[in-house]
């Protein structure tokens, strides 16, 4: 019979085992289990016993476990000291309007993925933050930023002076051009070649801007890209704008028999993304540059680029 037991001032935790299995609290655990169970509960109890002053741990058992528990105190040992810092790590939930493949959208197992996502996911682990995703409908995604449904926005958001008025926005971390995708019989190569024509985009991105821009054109807007290039691989509209990544994921991906990517928008300034918080957060707009940073200097958005986009 081996005996286990944590203490401290105001409770008793009891443990006793045989064999392979141990007594947690009355319930009967696998010993290798029964560690994970005694790293949870200093995760919880540790630094109050610390502060107290009155927690003590009591530990007998055979030599053949003594390799086992030499693992298992160095694990606390090492949480003791990382716990502050573990304990101290906030978690900030990002809007996204996933349908906006590679950068945000929802794969074959329903999770929410892309190179925004991982990108996010990579600042958090360098910035010290976990980013938490919520799928959320365009058309109300900054409405809901300044009503302080979430902390920010991750969802291929270009940095715009009209937006930069009502939000604040995190150091750039892509660049992006404006991309004109027809049927593949077309010879448009521009916007001046679809005068008198429909072209479709995502309504309130600079995509669908910019057809609002062009002279003798009908804007079609839609809630979703998606629908727009299937209206186009039908012949319902002439062209589609929007992003150059996820133009080439519809023409040369899903629609690679039928569309085609006529060319690109030309701009005066470049188009950057940008992660939006709302104005003044800037607690919120430090954690998310400090991992910009770090995610650049250590070139992970490369290996991403690579992933996703395949630059």
């Amino acid at each position: 019979m081996y005996l286990y037991t944590l203490c401290n001032v105001k409770k008793n935790y009891g443990f006793r085992g045989h064999g392979t299995a141990v007594l947690w609290a009355g319930h009967r655990v696998r010993r290798q289990e029964f560690f994970i169970l005694l790293y949870l509960f200093c995760c919880q109890h540790l630094l109050t016993m610390v502060e107290e002053g009155t927690g003590y741990l009591f530990v007998l058992i055979t030599l053949q476990e003594t390799t086992m528990l030499k693992k298992a105190v160095l694990t606390l040992v090492t949480l003791a000291v990382m716990c502050g810092s573990a304990w101290a790590e906030k978690t900030l939930v990002f809007a996204t309007d996933a349908t906006w493949p590679p950068m945000e959208f929802v794969d074959a197992d329903k999770n929410i993925v892309g190179y925004s996502i991982d990108f996010l996911t990579a600042a958090g682990k360098e910035a010290g933050f976990k980013a938490e995703f919520k799928n959320t409908a365009w058309d109300g995604i900054f409405a809901g930023l300044a009503s302080g449904r979430y902390d920010s926005i991750s969802s291929s958001v270009s940095i715009t002076e009209e937006r930069q008025k009502k939000m604040d926005f995190s150091e750039p971390y892509f660049v992006v051009q404006q991309a004109l995708i027809v049927q593949k019989d077309s010879k448009a190569a521009g916007l001046a070649d679809l005068k008198g024509k429909k072209v479709g985009g995502q309504i309130g991105t600079t995509g669908y801007f910019a057809i609002k821009a062009a002279e003798g054109l009908t804007a079609k807007s839609y809630d979703e890209i998606g629908l727009a290039m299937e209206d186009l691989n039908v012949g319902r509209i002439a062209a589609v704008v929007c992003d150059d990544p996820v133009a080439a994921n519809y023409a040369l991906i899903k629609y690679k028999d039928t569309l085609k990517i006529a060319g690109v928008i030309k701009s005066d300034k470049p188009e950057y993304y940008g992660f939006p918080v709302k104005k003044g957060n800037k607690e919120v707009l430090a954690l998310i540059n400090k991992g910009i940073e770090a995610v650049k200097a250590k070139g992970i958005d490369k290996e991403l680029k690579k992933k996703w986009i395949g630059q």
